[in-house]
């Protein structure tokens, strides 16, 4: 009876995916929201009057409590301590909260004149919002590592992580595609006769989904709650529990920090990127501003196909670091091509997009899965979350950074109203991202002969 209850939990193929099929669609309501206002850039400086810097500290706030008040960390040593169903609830109430901030802030009317520490109150109110919402998402994603570590440790781990990742960057593609014709679906003609778009609409979508997501991941805990009750019955020993010292465990091995560098500097060439992506369109390629969106959610397409399949082979084959070095490397050559001069066609940047929707894909195919081979089980969450947390350090610094970098070295002319911008330099400052990551890439692999980690090695084990 015991070892039928075990086969029908995590030895189950149905059971497995399913659990993992709830789980991901919670992280794809989380990133909807995480990229929501990416295509709205030009609105929010036509509807709202915020300018690239305003628009800079509002995506920089998604990491100001991950960074500086250190929740992040707290998260990972919640999780490892109180497991996967508290903190996953947890985190996904913060995403509710955050987001309904957030809309509130863009839905309401404040005086031109109310600023708080020198930072209008709209862009400060809703900065908050995304800092709270930020703080949920980030703990929900390292909940879901260790989730997806629980139920397909041995088996196929890398491609339900591949899965997972590109479930989510369907919220991403969303975004990017659908959120530019919602605000003009539910938008109004003044009395002058002008047009508004609404910037709120979208994002209310964006709360629905959250609360629905928050539904599926309350659904998954009485799975979680069966599986845990399935393996004591087995009698299979509980792993070692986490230890404060742990922690500095984790920081003195040189392997995390490797992985850490890695994932901070490649995310930090991507989501940020993505938040100026349509902007992008707009000021180098003349794309129509209604359908700008669509060539950067390309991206999140690509990886749709391309991270379960970059996953199954790593899987199967091995040869995890040799793919994080070959999406470094397509990292490069993607924002070059961005900063060059040349061909500022629709079709040659759709053909750039595509090109680092196989990068975004190689390296987290690759990445996430070798965390479990460098760090053991009971310390995973704490890892994932100091991992998430370097990262987060690249993703409120980096938005700011291209932000100023706009408002004060890229300025063109004003072009029927609207403020043109140069993207050349911070196309740069992305490519030098590319290269320190494919440095990093490449001191970890080699890191690997050494240690004898297995990254080099199929996960799945005959």
């Amino acid at each position: 009876m015991t070892e039928q209850l075990r086969k029908s939990l995590r030895d189950s193929k149905t059971l497995r995916w399913s659990v993992l099929a709830l789980v991901a669609f919670t992280m794809l309501c989380g990133y909807f929201l995480t990229d929501v206002m990416s295509p709205l850039k030009p609105m929010l400086e036509k509807e709202l009057l915020w300018d690239s810097l305003d628009y800079g500290i509002f995506t920089s706030a998604y990491g100001w409590f991950n960074v500086f008040l250190l929740m992040l960390i707290f998260g990972g040593i919640i999780l490892d301590k109180m497991g996967v169903r508290f903190t996953g609830m947890g985190a996904c109430l913060l995403m509710v909260l955050g987001c309904g901030l957030k809309y509130y802030a863009v839905s309401s009317t404040f005086s031109p004149d109310a600023y708080v520490f020198g930072i209008k109150f709209q862009v400060a109110l809703a900065a908050l919002g995304y800092a709270i919402f930020g703080v949920g998402v980030e703990i929900a994603g390292i909940t879901v590592s260790k989730i997806i570590v629980k139920w397909f440790k041995g088996k196929e781990m890398a491609l339900a992580m591949g899965l997972e990742m590109a479930t989510a960057r369907i919220g991403t593609m969303l975004a990017m595609a659908i959120t530019v014709p919602i605000a003009d679906w539910f938008g109004y003609i003044d009395d002058s006769g002008v047009f508004h778009s609404n910037i709120p609409a979208p994002i209310l979508l964006c709360l629905i989904m959250l609360c629905i997501g928050t539904v599926a991941f309350f659904i998954y805990t009485f799975y979680d709650k069966k599986l845990d009750a399935s393996l004591e019955a087995e009698g299979e020993e509980a792993e070692e529990p986490f230890r404060a010292k742990d922690v500095f465990s984790i920081m003195g091995n040189k392997g995390f920090w490797l992985i850490a560098l890695l994932c901070v500097l490649f995310y930090s060439a991507v989501f940020p990127f993505i938040k100026y992506a349509t902007d992008l369109m707009i000021q180098k390629y003349h794309v129509d501003p209604k359908t700008a969106g669509t060539i950067p959610s390309l991206l999140p397409l690509g990886t749709l196909f391309l991270t379960p399949l970059f996953g199954t082979l790593y899987d199967r084959i091995g040869k995890g670091a040799s793919l994080m070095i070959i999406g470094a490397c397509l990292l490069i050559g993607v924002h070059v091509l961005f900063a060059l001069p040349i061909l500022n066609v629709w079709w040659f940047a759709t053909f750039i997009m595509i090109v680092l929707g196989i990068a975004f894909s190689l390296v987290p195919s690759a990445m996430w899965p070798s965390v479990p081979k460098i760090i053991p089980e009971n310390q995973l969450g704490t890892a994932y979350a100091l991992i998430f947390w370097v990262q987060n350090w690249g993703l409120m610094g980096v938005p700011l950074l291209i932000g100023w970098v706009l408002n004060t070295y890229c300025k063109g002319p004003v072009v029927d109203g609207a403020q043109t911008y140069d993207y050349t330099l911070p196309m740069c400052i992305f490519a030098v991202f590319g290269v320190l990551a494919l440095i990093v890439a490449l001191l970890l692999k080699r890191e690997d002969k050494i240690k004898g980690y297995g990254l080099q090695l199929p996960n799945i084990k005959k």
